[in-house]
């Protein structure tokens, strides 16, 4: 599991991996209520990562653990 950060863009949210120095915009999040947030999220770069589902932050950025669930198509 890798230590991933999410934060507000201006085009959405925003998925940061620093150990690889990856950025980007998070297409899909599979679940999104106050609830429960998280799960799997779609990147735009074609790839997939999951985060344990939590109550919705109050505030962003966040850092959380993230599983690789595909890598970014080539």
């Amino acid at each position: 599991m890798a230590n991933i950060m999410i934060r507000q863009g201006e085009k959405g949210l925003t998925f940061y991996l620093p150990k690889r120095d990856l950025e980007a915009s998070i297409e899909s999040i599979e679940f999104d209520s106050p609830e429960k947030w998280g799960g799997e999220l779609k990147l735009d770069n074609g790839g997939s990562y999951y985060i344990d589902p939590i109550a919705k932050p109050a505030r962003l950025p966040i850092s959380l653990r993230a599983k690789r669930l595909g890598a970014a198509e080539d």
